[in-house]
């Protein structure tokens, strides 16, 4: 086989035992242990809260609400010989619903809420990380820049190489975010 289709192999992820799959392999097993400990962090109602908003977000849900609809809705129309209990227009039954519909609501956004914090979690260490590789390029741009000089290679004609190798502080980025979105609410 030749250097470069190892090469490419390499690159392309075909070799099992590249470094590369193993660094992927840590940190998918990483990810996994930090989700399962996040589980287990949960208390009691977190943990039913979940629970009822994955049943309530299942068709097994809808199809129970139509069955017990209908039965109800057919026994109390006088459709299986009994004496209805809620006559037409089911005041109880509104009531049932409307009442499950409240404790449902909250459920889902307890989840959410849940759900929210996660995400805001995840959402700090993308931007962490972010941060991480944006100075590890710059400081990649300014060896790049080093070589160039000892090679010779004039960059002064490029200004954007100058403008890359500035480190730009994170507070400095988000401080101009937010300035500019005060300027579009108040125009």
């Amino acid at each position: 086989m030749s250097s470069e289709n190892t090469l490419d192999k390499s690159f392309r992820g075909d070799r099992p035992n590249s470094q590369l799959a193993g660094v992927v392999e840590q940190n998918i097993d990483s990810l996994v242990k930090m989700r399962r400990a996040k589980e287990r962090e949960k208390g009691v109602q977190e943990r039913i809260a979940d629970v009822l908003t994955r049943f309530s977000g299942s068709m097994l849900f809808v199809y129970v609400h139509a069955i017990w609809f209908g039965v109800w809705i057919a026994f109390n129309i006088g459709w299986l010989g009994r004496k209805p209990f809620d006559p037409f227009p089911f005041s109880l039954l509104t009531l049932i619903v409307s009442l499950e519909a409240i404790f449902l609501s909250t459920f889902v956004l307890i989840s959410q809420n849940h759900a929210g914090a996660i995400a805001d979690k995840r959402a700090e260490l993308d931007l962490q990380i972010n941060l991480l590789s944006e100075h590890e390029i710059t400081r990649l741009l300014m060896l790049m820049d080093a070589v160039a000089d000892h090679l010779g290679v004039d960059l002064s004609k490029k200004p954007e190489v100058e403008e890359l190798k500035k480190d730009v502080p994170a507070e400095e980025v988000l401080n101009k975010i937010e300035s500019r979105e005060t300027e579009r609410k108040n125009q």
